[in-house]
């Protein structure tokens, strides 16, 4: 059964290609073309991604990115013209996963779309594959099967991202990592200096960590990078 796909972009014409984008590729592409729409097909169906435009009527996209986030972690991907930095940090730090600028390119967005669902599969290894499935530091639990994290006994809601990002610097906790490597692990991609992305996916882990626990679990190596907090 193919994954569905939630485009929610108020312009018919981005609307129509980006569901054709999707068709091609065997998603089930469902579209909406206001805040309230989207609304709608969330209470409706369930979905294994959403593509969101942030100008939209009716709810803008930060709104509804709000909203989804209280109730479900499935991958959001922003596609908006907004191409300051403060509106990519925004919609970052509001819990979307990743952020295209228009005018895009047929083959980022599939590209950015398959990397995210992959990110985002629970449970695609059986536990019985997993020889440590699981990762303790300090008060934190990590369930690499799962995709859980808990912290003192309660869970926190990570996107796919932010879980991958939080595994990577676990498996090597003394190992400090720049954000080039961290682009190239977890995105793939290489890092050109400018993107505060890195950033805002840290800060969010930590600021949801806190939420359960005032002590620190990732360190800013100033200059170079970050690490686990091992002190």
């Amino acid at each position: 059964m193919p994954l569905k796909i939630l485009v929610i972009e108020d312009d018919a014409d981005i609307n129509r290609i980006l569901c054709r984008y999707l068709t091609k590729e065997q998603y089930q592409a469902v579209p909406a073309f206001s805040g309230t729409e989207a609304r709608l097909q969330l209470q409706l169906d369930s979905f294994q991604l959403i593509l969101l435009d942030l100008m939209l009527p009716g709810a803008n996209g930060e709104e509804l990115i709000k909203e989804i986030r209280v109730k479900s972690q499935v991958p959001i991907i922003v596609i908006s013209a907004k191409t300051s930095l403060e509106d990519k940090v925004s919609a970052l730090k509001n819990g979307a996963d990743d952020y295209i600028t228009k005018p895009f390119e047929r083959e980022e967005v599939i590209a950015r779309i398959e990397a995210l669902l992959r990110r985002s599969q629970i449970g695609s290894k059986s536990e019985n594959a997993v020889e440590d499935n699981s990762i303790h530091f300090k008060q934190l639990l990590l369930n690499r099967t799962s995709r859980e994290v808990l912290i003192k006994g309660n869970p926190i809601a990570l996107t796919a991202y932010e879980f991958d990002i939080l595994l990577l610097l676990l498996q090597y906790p003394d190992k400090v990592f720049t954000k080039e490597q961290l682009y190239q692990d977890i995105w793939k991609n290489g890092y050109y200096g400018e993107d505060n992305t890195i950033n805002v996916h840290i800060s969010n882990i930590r600021k949801k960590a806190k939420e359960y626990d005032d002590a620190s679990y990732i360190k800013t190596i100033w200059g170079i990078g970050f690490k686990m907090d091992t002190a």
